[in-house]
């Protein structure tokens, strides 16, 4: 089984992500994330036969966060 880790960044719209790209090297995806002002994640994700296993978030840039209790 092949494991192997990529960096995703996913942008916001409303209230739902949507992925955007994929790289497997940290400073091309992170310079890509940082040309977008607001509603990004970079994230870390590890997957294993096309199976996702984990994510980090590693920057979020600009994201409106809500209070879900208090909607």
């Amino acid at each position: 089984m092949s494991r192997f880790e990529q960096y995703e960044i996913w942008l916001q719209h409303g209230s739902r992500w949507e992925f955007l790209a994929s790289f497997m090297d940290f400073e091309i995806a992170k310079a890509m994330a940082g040309t977008r002002s607001r509603g990004v994640r970079l994230l870390l994700v590890t997957y294993e036969s096309d199976k996702k296993l984990s994510e980090e978030v590693i920057a979020e840039i600009g994201a409106i966060r809500r209070d879900e209790a208090a909607s």
